[in-house]
């Protein structure tokens, strides 16, 4: 079961509280209440409203780069004012990164770790195994931008050193039950904030169309804009999962987690202060407490759809006019109320160095001073002592009890007694560890660029003579398999409830003569090894560093597709048994929602006539992915026919081809074009 091995001690309330809610026949450790910070001051906003642990970012390589987000001093007082409070603070390097970046996520990964984090959230899987080789004991949990939804996702990442996942928002409550059970990796899970229509991790859309990567911290959002219908099909509502608490909790899940670190510090506070109340007496939201929240922040109402697989267009919402009015009468938040009662004992001998003993929050140090002088003229009395160590402004501590001895004819100085009261209370922080970064990182992976091109087509229909004959490996989905190729490409996703479908499927496509198979997600390796076949990743892992393809390679990958967001010369850095698109409609995002009844049909969705339509009169072509899922692909096809000296340069002499809704005579006139090196008409893309 992938239960916590420790949960924050919080003062504000306890941290090992059961609930005595009478429809649960046990009693739960409750998990951990995470709330977000974009600012110290929404950290602090947190702790006021009752966080377990806080997550922020550092100044670079984290998701919310538009966050006011901490480094250096700051991140330290920040992680010490958190553990003062009892919370956890974990650091967010949850973005990708290239070969050139690695060395400085390194290095940022070192601020982070000594300036006393408890974890580090991490998305690129190269970083991670770097981060774990070169600070071992540095616990990492794979950020949702890792793409984890399945036990075997879990198994994976394990073997990279992490010791909790992040579970997709898609993941409905059978599915996240099993997790927790059978993953042996701690469970966390949003539980509120802003929903992404695509899964974390596979969305281009901002970064091809736009420019701005949502996967390195950039999202420039085109979900929430309108379609030229002046429609909002991909605008989702926040989620919420306040009215199934008793249900996260009975499920063991370790970690519930708050979205919002561009949000405002109310928001945080009072956001956090709700889900706290809820955790405590064990019990989901009253229909007034929904209010409250949708009151806080909401695009038209929550959803919780995925959760309870009712995914429908009740998910849809935007933020209106009457939401924002809603929200605007938020009590502002003036800092941190809350204190954390303390108990002093402090003696003072002769010949023996003065002694304070500080207890708060379950946690005791005891510091020693100087040997106390004979005073020579007046001696330091009882009422003396206690009015200099009482003195506790500017800390997060109220004084409940002080028990002083001392000695008669002594004294020591004031700037002693201050200098003794502040070691005592950084003695209740815990140890810090210091680590160094390398100044030098060698990379290098196993195996050659491929030196043939392969090519993945929607319908066996498409495969012509010529695309049999300058083709090495040919590729079908996997539920549209035929003998006439020799690869299945497996589905982005596959929840832990559909694994025995695909292993049937895969099973009947071997047996046709299927032996290779182009893997996306970590958490389908073992399906595509078990079958037998030779698995090849994905553009979907998001390689952007050899670290990553290193990474790939050692846990069973023949080779890999580089993500198509890297630059030919980003590409041309990386080494190794590799390639990457120069054709094809790359897909922008993979949704769990059924894109095509947004804007078309189920007929029309089942025959893969579906397009979204944007302000620009741009067109994106949406496919259908079983059972009810959509693919939105970008609406200007990749193309570098004209361009095979770059190619060349960049070590990309093969390549791979994406065809989806070409016509047969098309395919072979992107063949030619690619063989004699002409230009192919129409409004493309260039790497």
């Amino acid at each position: 079961m992938g239960s916590c091995r420790t949960c924050p001690r919080a003062p504000f309330p306890p941290p090992l509280r059961t609930t005595n809610n009478s429809a649960m026949t046990k009693q739960h450790k409750l998990p951990e209440l995470l709330a977000p910070a974009g600012s110290p001051e929404a950290l602090r906003a947190a702790i006021e409203g009752g966080a377990d642990a806080v997550y922020f970012g550092g100044s670079a390589f984290n998701a919310r780069m538009r966050a006011q987000n901490f480094s250096g001093e700051a991140m330290a007082e920040s992680i010490d004012l958190c553990h003062r409070y009892g919370l956890k603070a974990y650091v967010t390097l949850n973005t990708l990164c290239t070969d050139r970046e690695l060395l400085p996520l390194l290095q940022s990964a070192a601020e982070a770790l000594n300036a006393g984090t408890d974890a580090l959230i991490v998305a690129d899987l190269g970083a991670a195994a770097t981060i774990h080789r070169y600070f071992p004991e540095a616990e990492l949990h794979a950020s949702t931008q890792a793409s984890g939804h399945s036990v075997g996702a879990a198994r994976e990442l394990s073997k990279l050193g992490f010791t909790r996942m992040v579970l997709a928002r898609e993941v409905d409550a059978k599915n996240m039950r099993r997790f927790v059970a059978e993953s042996g990796l701690e469970t966390e899970v949003f539980i509120h904030g802003a929903l992404c229509v695509s899964h974390s991790g596979q969305c281009l859309f901002s970064s091809l169309v736009g420019g701005r990567s949502g996967n390195r911290g950039e999202c420039a959002q085109p979900c929430r804009l309108p379609d030229a219908r002046g429609k909002y099909p991909l605008s989702l509502k926040d989620l919420s999962l306040a009215r199934h608490i008793p249900a996260l909790i009975d499920m063991g899940v370790c970690s519930l987690k708050i979205e919002g670190r561009l949000k405002s510090p109310e928001y945080v506070r009072d956001v956090t202060r709700i889900f706290r109340t809820l955790l405590d007496e064990g019990r989901g939201a009253t229909d007034g407490e929904m209010r409250r929240l949708a009151a806080i922040f909401s695009r038209g109402g929550f959803t919780d759809g995925y959760f309870t697989k009712q995914i429908d267009r009740s998910m849809m919402g935007v933020r209106s006019e009457q939401d924002k009015a809603d929200s605007a009468g938020q009590a502002p938040f003036t800092g941190i109320t809350r204190r954390i009662p303390i108990e002093m004992r402090f003696t003072m001998w002769a010949d023996a160095p003065i002694s304070l003993t500080v207890t708060a929050d379950g946690k005791t140090a005891t510091v020693l001073g100087d040997i106390p002088q004979a005073a020579r003229t007046a001696p330091m009395d009882k009422a003396a002592v206690e009015r200099c160590l009482a003195k506790l402004g500017g800390t997060p501590y109220r004084l409940r009890a002080l028990d002083a001895t001392v000695g008669e004819g002594l004294m020591v100085p004031v700037s002693r007694l201050n200098a003794l009261r502040r070691a005592a209370l950084d003695a209740l922080l815990p140890e810090k560890h210091t680590v160094t970064a390398p100044t030098v990182l060698a990379l290098q992976a196993e195996g050659v660029r491929a030196a043939a091109p392969t090519a993945r087509f929607q319908q066996v229909s498409q495969i012509t003579p010529k695309a049999r004959s300058y083709f090495e490996h040919l590729y079908l989905p996997l539920d549209r398999y035929d003998p006439a190729v020799d690869g299945v490409v497996l589905p982005p996703v596959i929840l832990d409830d559909e694994v025995e479908g695909v292993r049937q499927q895969l099973q009947k496509a071997v047996a046709a003569g299927a032996k290779h198979a182009l893997v996306g997600n970590l958490g389908h390796l073992a399906l595509a090894r078990e079958a037998g076949l030779i698995p090849h990743g994905d553009f979907r892992l998001n390689v952007t560093n050899t670290a990553t393809l290193q990474t790939l390679l050692s846990l069973g990958f023949a080779d890999a597709l580089l993500s198509p967001e890297l630059t030919l010369p980003q590409i041309r850095d990386i080494h190794g048994a590799t390639d990457a698109i120069v054709y094809g409609r790359v897909p922008l995002m993979v949704l769990e929602k059924c894109a095509g009844l947004e804007v078309g049909t189920c007929r029309t969705c089942a025959e893969d006539k579906n397009q979204l339509v944007d302000r620009r009169g741009e067109k994106f072509p949406v496919l259908r992915l079983p059972p009810h899922r959509s693919l939105i692909l970008n609406s200007r096809p990749t193309v570098m026919s004209d361009k095979k000296e770059e190619l060349q340069r960049a070590g990309l002499p093969g390549g791979h081809f994406l065809f989806t809704l070409e016509s047969p005579r098309e395919v072979d006139a992107v063949i030619s074009a690619y063989r004699k090196g002409t230009p192919l008409s129409g409004a493309v893309r260039r790497i």
